[in-house]
């Protein structure tokens, strides 16, 4: 996947919403734009707790979906490698030079297995979840058929109450099977919590990773006493890390979101009861939208409606105004609430969206701002590759 695209070739507002060098205030919109300045800070933070904690960060690209992303990730935070959830996305970030993959679910469509037991021929270590024991021999035949390894996660579940095996003795079996498997490699274990990542109240989290927690160190002294000695113990999120770096048991982290922030992670609470997007991390990421209608004198239409975000998580937040609300959302509109009039027509608006990961997706590209400058246009690389 090659990121170095000639953007100066694309047509602004047909191809591209803007090029490097234009005012902010010429992108057209609606796009996905990113604060430089407060995403390498976000970035660095995460690498120098990661680091001062003895932990491996392994940044989560079903969030972001970019190769830049990703290497700016590595470069600035230390990052070790990406998180994938499909093997499309795998193929886009291992074609795009990233050296250390987890798909960090299972594979057991035949077609996405052979496609995964060839990713490794990019240069890319390739690490997959497993939680089934017939999935051990489906990779294993794969992986002899293209000559190459696949390092494999038993996956166990922490509480997510989704994937992964949920005894010790399922874990240490599935762990002496991939041991066995010719052209597999037990690399340790997935133990990731996700059902606990956005309650609001810090305690609540911490009760939640403390049951987990309790789990995967009895899987982990199960597997010791069988001379399996896991590599990593992957896991944690940007509403968690702090516990499994704590657990003595964890050694690797999969935040994603820490990056971006969103309105729903940006609520939850840290240990003193403040918001974490005004404590611990920044707002990097925007919806930036144009006002485009205000017919009505107590409200404007804007141009970022259901097309470009992602609502599952609820509406967006108008960044930096408490004088306008984003109140309703349609296809191609958002409704602002607007009681005193203080918007205009072509007035551009930073929204901050309820769920970076699924707004992400709907977008080609990222333009990145600084002191209200384009810098740099970077592909959505890995957008749709949800298979």
């Amino acid at each position: 996947m090659n990121t170095n695209i000639d953007t100066a070739a694309l047509d602004v507002g047909y191809d591209v919403p803007a090029l490097p060098g234009m005012d902010e205030a010429d992108i057209q919109t609606p796009c996905l734009v990113l604060d430089l300045d407060a995403l390498e800070r976000n970035i660095l933070r995460m690498g120098e707790y990661a680091k001062a904690h003895g932990m491996r960060h392994r940044s989560h690209g079903k969030m972001h979906k970019s190769v830049d992303v990703q290497k700016l990730q590595e470069r600035l935070g230390g990052a070790v490698g990406v998180c994938c959830q499909k093997v499309s996305e795998a193929e886009v970030f291992a074609r795009g030079g990233i050296q250390d993959i987890l798909v960090s679910n299972e594979v057991r469509d035949p077609a996405k297995i052979d496609r995964l037991a060839r990713l490794p021929a990019f240069g890319s270590r390739i690490t997959v979840c497993v939680d089934d024991m017939a999935n051990v021999a489906e990779l294993s035949v794969a992986a002899q058929r293209h000559g190459t390894t696949l390092a494999c996660l038993v996956e166990i579940d922490c509480g997510q109450g989704r994937c992964g095996v949920g005894t010790v003795r399922e874990a240490v079996d599935l762990a002496k099977a991939i041991d066995a498997a010719s052209s597999l490699t037990f690399a340790g274990l997935q133990a990731y919590q996700g059902s606990m990542q956005h309650l609001e109240h810090y305690a609540d989290r911490k009760a939640k990773l403390d049951d987990a927690i309790v789990f995967v160190k009895a899987v982990v002294a199960a597997l010791r006493a069988e001379g399996l000695e896991p590599e990593l113990v992957s896991g944690g999120g940007t509403g968690s890390y702090y516990f499994e770096s704590a657990s003595g048991v964890y050694n690797e982290l999969q935040c994603g979101s820490y990056a971006f922030m969103d309105a729903d992670y940006g609520r939850i609470k840290d240990a003193h009861g403040q918001r974490i997007d005004r404590s611990e991390w920044e707002n990097a990421l925007f919806v930036l939208t144009s006002v485009m209608s205000h017919a009505k004198p107590d409200q404007a239409v804007c141009d970022a409606g259901l097309k470009v975000l992602s609502v599952d998580s609820g509406l967006p937040v108008v960044h930096g105004r408490d004088d306008v609300r984003y109140a309703s959302i349609s296809d191609e509109h958002g409704v602002i609430e607007d009681k005193h009039g203080a918007l205009r027509i072509n007035e551009k608006l930073r929204l901050i969206p309820g769920h970076c990961d699924p707004t992400c997706n709907l977008h080609d590209w990222y333009v990145g701002v600084r002191n209200g400058k384009v810098e740099v246009v970077w592909p959505v690389s890995a957008r749709g590759k949800a298979y």
